[in-house]
């Protein structure tokens, strides 16, 4: 398979792509065939060093693809199941072996490349919305970087919970996008006084 690798920290000239062996799903695993990969800050710190990361390395943490080989003791997911995950090293590569329970199934609606760039982001907008404050329907929320990939995620989550959003950007592009995941208010926060905004919007 081919597979992006690191054997020094460095910018992204160290990524480099190279033949490795298809790995076996070991007790308790799936492999998957990648699809799509995701791409966060996370790998750029470790690349650079900022983080730690024992080299050589395969970088990627997130992705989705199709299940094509089980590992003992593994019914579920079914061969052919498409999956996503986070938080599985080595996802920079056209196979990864990862628990059989960190794949996530993919509705047939969701892309590949969707469902690779929302789950890291999706799990942390839910965690804001139902684990750091129990949102529910008539309350308000400010949500800081409203059209960032959690922002316009948690924007959505909150207005399904029937929640208003005030949302703050930097841009009249983003004032849009915050619009558009339905931002009842947006502020420009380079303009605007935010914590004023919000006082009058809230009374």
């Amino acid at each position: 398979m081919k597979a992006i690798r690191i054997h020094e920290h460095g910018g992204p000239e160290v990524l480099q792509p190279e033949e490795r062996e298809v790995p076996a799903p070991g007790h308790g695993e799936v492999r998957v065939r990648v699809a799509a990969a995701g791409v966060n800050y996370i790998d750029i710190y470790q690349r650079t060093g900022l983080y730690a990361l024992s080299l050589p390395a395969t970088p990627g943490l997130e992705g989705a693809g199709v299940v094509d080989a089980l590992g003992e003791g593994v019914t579920d997911p079914a061969v052919g199941a498409r999956v996503a995950w986070a938080g599985q090293p080595g996802s920079y590569a056209e196979y990864v072996c990862m628990p059989a329970e960190r794949a996530v199934p993919v509705p047939e609606a969701v892309s590949d490349e969707l469902a690779a760039a929302v789950m890291l982001q999706g799990m942390t907008a839910h965690f804001l919305a139902r684990s750091v404050a129990e949102v529910h329907a008539g309350d308000t929320a400010v949500v800081h970087a409203a059209a960032g990939g959690v922002g316009l995620l948690l924007v959505q989550m909150l207005r399904a919970l029937g929640a208003q959003v005030i949302g703050t950007v930097s841009t009249d592009a983003k004032a849009a996008l915050a619009r558009e995941a339905g931002a009842a208010h947006v502020i420009r926060y380079e303009r605007e006084d935010f914590l004023e905004q919000v006082l009058a919007i809230t009374e």
